[in-house]
């Protein structure tokens, strides 16, 4: 069991177990985390302090799943047991809540988890004053295809929006940017429209120079992208929305040996529903949407070509960065190059060709620089898996192993698989 706490104050020093075992948030000097939030999140603004402590939750959730690797021996991908113990200002609305949130979390990384949240003094620091007091929704921006697909729509509706995007590799932070101007220019008599970029990432040493171990497949660094947006939403008490096809979303397994694990479950509706729930339970502000839960990728992508043509649509969506993998410049690629064989980049081309775009995206399986380069991709490809997807098609097995919320009927979740698996089968 990998055991970790988190602490806002950094001794004098530091042993290599407590090195292990705890992550440093200090409100001053370097600690676990690249960031210029300090534990309060002052500098986004009035955050309430139960939205901080969810935040911060998501935090230590994330530097956990990071520093413990899956593999052991020829396995690569087991599960591993976490035991946090997180410091709140009332411990009591969150070990009640601590069942539930071990469940979800459990869904969301195929782990085991176990939470405890103890007492603990938050050390002062400034807050900013709230920075769009007008703003009536807060958007998810990752800079992939469907969140670009998101900020246009909330461009063409009336409520003034905050775009809020998560920063972990610096190379996605130019996109974000790039993607958030072409929505403003595209839609220059839009609502107002702001952009705020937050970074936060896991150090690769702690204070006192220990080296940490790194996992590479965060599955729970889109629950930590959530909990920023709803660290945001909740300034104003406001929705937020979560743009993402629900044919992902719904994660339907590709095999008999693939649960539904590679697309990440953070915009499940059962997870959305299950996180709303539970972080009202504890306090925190939690109004969810996910405003493409009933379309699939390629519906998605033929509705943004509708509004602004096809050669536009073609030109944002190519823009954007939808691969799984950004952190293989050691192949001697651009970081920001899509690799062509991962679940992503697999379901965004199917998407082109069934919305009838050109896509323009460059993709290194296409062109690699080295046949080793090849030979890898295509190792790691899931093609064969979507081959054997679409030719035994959706089953009611299927269906009814997943985990749906109360109001989404399985017959609207075949209908929504079935779309999705005919674009997948566009690749085959």
């Amino acid at each position: 069991m990998a055991e970790f706490d988190l602490r806002f104050k950094i001794p004098g020093t530091i042993t290599k177990e407590a090195a292990e075992r705890t992550f440093y948030w200090p409100t001053h000097g370097t600690g676990t985390f690249n960031t210029q939030l300090r534990p309060r999140l002052g500098k986004l603004g009035p955050v309430p302090l139960a939205n901080v402590e969810l935040f911060r939750l998501a935090a230590m959730v994330y530097a956990a799943d990071r520093s413990v690797p899956r593999q052991v021996g020829q396995v690569n991908w087991t599960r591993r047991t976490f035991a946090l113990t997180v410091p709140v200002h009332d411990p009591d609305p969150w070990n009640a809540t601590a069942r539930d949130l071990e469940a979800l979390l459990s869904f969301l990384s195929g782990d085991s988890w176990q939470l405890a949240f103890r007492h603990a003094r938050i050390p002062r620091e400034s807050i900013a004053e709230n920075p769009c007091p007008n703003a009536r929704r807060v958007v998810l921006m990752s800079g992939g295809a469907d969140s670009a697909i998101g900020a246009f729509l909330a461009r063409t509706q009336p409520k003034e929006h905050v775009l809020v995007s998560h920063v972990g590799a610096t190379s996605i932070s130019p996109i974000q940017k790039d993607i958030a101007e072409r929505i403003r220019t595209i839609r220059p008599n839009g609502s107002v429209q702001h952009h705020r970029q937050v970074v936060f990432t896991r150090r690769k040493s702690q204070p006192g120079g220990y080296d940490l171990r790194n996992e590479n497949s965060t599955r729970t660094r889109s629950f930590l992208f959530l909990a920023l947006g709803l660290a945001l939403a909740s300034i104003n008490e406001v929705e937020l929305w979560i743009p993402e096809n629900g044919f992902a979303s719904l994660n339907p397994p590709l095999g008999p040996d693939q649960l539904g694990s590679l697309s990440t479950r953070t915009t499940h509706p059962w997870f959305l529903a299950e996180l709303a729930r539970i972080a009202h339970q504890a306090g925190a502000w939690a109004d969810i949407t996910n405003p493409f839960t009933a379309q699939t990728k390629g519906e998605m992508f033929r509705w943004l070509a509708d509004e602004i043509g096809d050669e536009t649509a073609s030109a944002v969506l190519s823009a954007t960065n939808s691969c799984a993998f950004t952190n293989r410049r050691w192949l001697g690629v651009k970081a920001t190059d899509h690799c062509g064989t991962c679940f992503g980049c697999l379901v965004r081309r199917a998407s082109f060709t069934a919305a009838r775009l050109i896509d323009e995206s460059a993709y290194v399986v296409d062109s690699p620089p080295s046949e080793s380069v090849k030979e890898h991709l295509e190792k790691a490809s899931i093609l064969p898996s979507i081959r054997g997807f679409v030719a035994r098609g959706i089953r009611v097995s299927d269906i009814a192993a997943m985990r749906l919320p109360a109001g989404y009927g399985a017959s609207q979740a075949r209908d929504l698989c079935v779309r999705g698996a005919r674009e997948l089968g566009l690749l085959v």
